[in-house]
């Protein structure tokens, strides 16, 4: 009986500590398994065909109902760039993000100036760029509604970074984050809303003034990571490392 009464104390004691610890949940790590979906629209109004890659968790279920919109970096017009940064936008996919990746650029296009004020001379791709953006914009959110478009990122490397920050500058209200890999021409926009981050290569500066100062970082929260990738290795050229920091740093930023 003593023994029994016994085991029945400890038993109390055991339950009554248990009771009183508090059990962290662990954050999943899970990767869920993506679906890519390609597609053509086409723009009426300027007659032009806007070929996307969009890609996304293939449970619904798995959705985080947030809405990204990918631009590429200039690819002589060869078609088929809106593919050639698949390690990201597949990872951000598995992440829950709803990912719309635009081939900009068609075989059919004048090609990107090499020469002049790139400020100037390249402004009418840049802003072709915007169009097909808003284009695809306005009609993902008829075809899929059920994304929080509120808090709508964008994301470009080189060319498609320096279209994405050009239509932050046209259409701040639109979008939530902008990630811009490596942009040398169109600056930054200087503001709070949209929040801002950049990712900086190791091998090519940027323009004057596209860049703010430390002022202006502190006074606007825009976050800059400066790296040790060469700029053309920010596609799936990038090595591993290289892949993992890059997805690393725009998730961080993305759930912030």
């Amino acid at each position: 009986m003593k023994v029994r009464y016994f085991v029945k104390i400890i038993g109390v004691f055991i339950i009554l500590f248990l009771s009183n610890c508090t059990v962290k949940p662990v954050q999943s790590k899970e990767n869920f398994k993506i679906k890519v979906d390609t597609l053509v629209y086409f723009d009426e109004l300027r007659e032009r065909k806007i070929p996307v890659a969009i890609y996304h968790p293939e449970n619904p279920k798995n959705d985080n109902n947030i809405p990204i919109i990918f631009s590429h970096g200039w690819g002589e017009n060869a078609g088929g760039d809106y593919f050639r940064y698949s390690y990201l936008t597949e990872y951000l996919a598995s992440k829950g993000y709803f990912v719309v990746s635009i081939q900009h650029e068609l075989p059919t296009d004048e090609m990107l100036p090499m020469q002049g004020d790139f400020k100037i001379t390249r402004r009418p791709n840049w802003e072709g760029g915007v169009q097909n953006m808003s284009y695809v914009l306005n009609k993902i959110k008829k075809d899929f509604p059920k994304y929080n478009y509120d808090k709508l990122a964008l994301i470009g490397h080189s060319n498609g970074g320096d279209m994405t920050v050009l239509f932050a500058h046209k259409y701040p209200k639109l979008v939530k984050r902008i990630i811009s890999m490596d942009n040398r021409r169109m600056p930054l926009p200087r503001t709070a809303k949209p929040k801002i981050f950049t990712l900086r290569s190791n091998d090519y500066p940027a323009d004057a003034g596209v860049l703010p100062n430390e002022i202006e970082i502190k006074r606007y929260d825009i976050e800059i990571s400066y790296t040790n990738i060469n700029h053309g290795n920010m596609d799936n050229d990038a090595t591993i490392e290289e892949r993992k920091f890059i997805t690393e740093k725009i998730l961080e930023f993305l759930k912030k």
